[in-house]
């Protein structure tokens, strides 16, 4: 597929140095061209290493969410409370909030094959825990968000790890559809996980879910210790030195193509990515449906940003323009499906939120990981997935406390209406500025360009 060339040159901010020139330019990558037909929408998958790890990551993802949904549900049983269920989110996003710029700075020093796999190791050794407190019937809330707490400490690695290698397995022709692919492979997982889990939870209860998850996270270290190593585009690790964390800030701060998807992301992560908050007051105090309707909203949800994810693999260029337009309107059917009258009509606004929230994605985190310097990936990447779950973190417990005190309805009017304002103000902050214009192309004839 393709690879970034912003058409237009980077603007430094007001009192800002540019530091895009201090990095070295990458190597050549080269642009793919012309209309992409429908049967190169999987392209990537035509590489070993990236089938092998997609095939574990379908497994991962699944049970992740199987795991969150769980979770949350867990809580909500536990204590009765929405509040606490934001406290949940909070508590496994915080890390990210407080840690997420320094798991940048790991990530470009260190391989990134055997973080993943220290990782998912003690994934599985947290899971586990879970499992077996739920299954002997002693867990307490408390231990919930310890144990929520510690995933979200190994996720301040893991997550931006996964963003980096997948550009190790592919190389830069299939990044742009290997995103794209991921994309869809998480989504999938949350068509499944929820549905499977809600299930579960019916049926056996809760531990289980945390049992599939424990499992899922040993075969992701078992897949990756059989990548072939040879065929792998390794980065160069990135020597210690003082000030790599605010290089790595000023960098992101210097280009426009990476700074404003960010900041559309922060509203979007504070406000709408709290589904599984506003969703848990539905089935519970709205529609009255559920473990189960729970884990069906959540599906639906899936279902568009599945069908989303697929469909985008057509279009054509990213603009930054494109960016801020898909979260507004993302923002503003979110907010619309707070006023649907009956749980149908919520149904399949859930679906449209669903296909609205992978068009924002699947522009903004190619846009970005595109736009910025190999050598400075990790740390772009970092910032990205700190904005992402650190925002989640902020978000959890406003949107319980706003839930709990005026209701469902008015929580998922104020999850969408708010980063949709931003949108607004955003797009006139760009075309003051002149940068509405940048643009990543995906159709052009085959040549090689570089990034700073």
């Amino acid at each position: 597929m393709t690879s970034p060339r912003v058409a237009s040159k980077t603007q430094p901010l007001p009192g800002k140095p540019v530091t895009a020139d201090t990095h070295p330019l990458t190597e050549p990558i080269p642009v793919a061209t012309g209309p992409q037909p429908w049967s190169k929408t999987l392209d990537s998958l035509s590489v070993p290493n990236f089938r092998l790890f997609t095939a574990s990551n379908v497994i991962a993802m699944t049970a992740t969410w199987m795991q969150r949904i769980a979770q949350d549900w867990l809580v909500l049983e536990l204590t009765g409370s929405v509040t606490a269920v934001g406290v949940t989110v909070a508590m496994q996003f915080a890390p990210m909030l407080l840690f997420g710029l320094y798991g940048g700075v790991i990530v470009d020093r260190y391989s990134k094959r055997m973080l993943l796999m220290l990782t998912q190791s003690v994934a599985a050794v947290l899971s586990l825990a879970l499992t077996i407190l739920t299954l002997t019937d002693v867990v307490e809330v408390w231990q919930v968000w310890v144990i929520a707490f510690a995933i979200g400490l190994v996720t301040v690695i893991d997550n931006p790890t996964r963003q980096v290698f997948v550009n190790e397995i592919v190389g830069p022709r299939y990044l742009r559809n290997a995103i794209t692919v991921n994309s869809s492979v998480f989504q999938l997982g949350g068509l499944v996980g929820p549905a499977i889990s809600g299930a579960l939870i019916v049926a056996v209860g809760a531990g289980w879910s945390f049992g599939i998850n424990t499992l899922a996270c040993l075969v992701t270290v078992l897949a990756l210790s059989r990548l072939k190593s040879g065929a792998l585009h390794r980065t160069p690790p990135a020597r210690r030195e003082k000030g790599q964390l605010r290089e790595g800030i000023r960098y992101v701060v210097a280009k426009p193509t990476i700074l404003w998807p960010i900041v559309m992301l922060g509203f979007l992560s504070v406000f709408a990515l709290n589904m599984p908050v506003l969703l848990a007051a539905y089935a519970s105090d709205v529609y009255r449906v559920g473990a189960g309707g729970y884990g069906l909203f959540n599906t639906m949800v899936a279902v568009g940003a599945f069908a989303g994810a697929l469909a985008s693999t057509r279009r054509a260029n990213i603009r930054l323009r494109t960016v801020i337009a898909c979260g507004g309107v993302w923002a503003l059917v979110q907010a619309g499906s707070g006023l649907m009258p009956t749980e149908l009509a919520f149904a399949v606004a859930l679906v449209a939120t669903g296909v609205a929230n992978q068009y924002f994605f699947t522009a903004g985190n190619p846009l970005v990981q595109m736009s910025s310097n190999v050598r400075v990936r990790g740390r772009v990447m970092s910032v990205w997935v700190l904005v992402l779950l650190g925002g989640q973190a902020i978000g959890g417990p406003l949107m319980g406390w706003v839930v709990e005190s005026f209701g469902p309805h008015v929580g998922m009017l104020v999850s969408g209406l708010v980063p949709a304002a931003a949108a607004g103000v955003i797009a006139v902050v760009l075309a003051r500025r002149h940068q509405l214009h940048l643009v990543l192309p995906l159709r052009a004839r085959l040549r090689r360009s570089r990034v700073s």
